[in-house]
């Protein structure tokens, strides 16, 4: 692999739930005449997107929803309402292995404390080079500052590196800035680029072929 290093995004890609499952989570746990005030809350002021900006804390953002243990409820959500795919470790492992003076990157859009704790959840970490995670750095995909941001942090040209997102509109971003792209399509989205629909796809369009461990899946 000539690109050295893979920009990865975290929902929709390494997560299998591409738009997250925030709100039915919290629809689920208040009353339905509470709905309305919620998705106002979420939507229209904007606290998700302030809290994915890292503009207010998790705990205060769910605090502000109505939550009386934001605690609990921001573990509760990230244990049993997301899926890891566990393609994402072959891959990672495959990666490290054929590309080992590469650096694999997680860049994604989320609040600080729900990356760390997803990161601790399902044992990633180790897989990473870096994570630049919109709730630290108070800039979001599909911004071009954060990919101007990551690439500096990492002190790589846009030509040496290739980024991996289930956003159209964050690989058009990226793109632009003449950084390689690969659409993972849980979706069945339109991309005008290369598209993969699972880690075994993206094993061949990356690293030129599959091993044994997804032929055995």
């Amino acid at each position: 692999m000539e690109k050295r290093v893979l920009l990865i995004d975290m929902y929709g890609v390494i997560l299998r739930e591409s738009k997250g499952n925030f709100i039915p989570y919290t629809l689920a746990h208040f009353p339905a005449a509470e709905h309305g005030r919620l998705l106002r809350a979420i939507r229209e002021e904007g606290l998700f997107t302030r809290a994915q900006n890292g503009e207010i804390s998790s705990e205060e953002f769910l605090t502000r929803l109505g939550y009386e243990d934001p605690a609990r409820a921001m573990e509760d959500y990230l244990e049993h309402w997301l899926t890891l795919d566990e393609g994402f470790k072959l891959f990672a492992e495959r990666w490290g292995r054929t590309c080992p003076q590469g650096s694999l990157v997680l860049l994604s859009n989320d609040v600080a404390e729900w990356s760390a704790y997803l990161l601790e959840l399902h044992g990633l970490s180790g897989y990473f080079r870096g994570a630049v995670v919109s709730g630290q750095v108070h800039m979001r995909k599909p911004q071009r500052e954060i990919f101007q941001y990551t690439l500096k942090r990492l002190g790589c040209a846009a030509k040496e590196s290739t980024f991996v997102d289930n956003s159209a509109s964050n690989l058009r971003a990226a793109r632009e800035l003449g950084i390689d792209t690969v659409h993972f399509n849980r979706d069945n989205e339109d991309y005008e680029g290369r598209q993969v629909k699972d880690f075994r796809e993206l094993v061949d369009v990356l690293l030129c072929g599959t091993e044994d461990e997804y032929a055995q899946r």
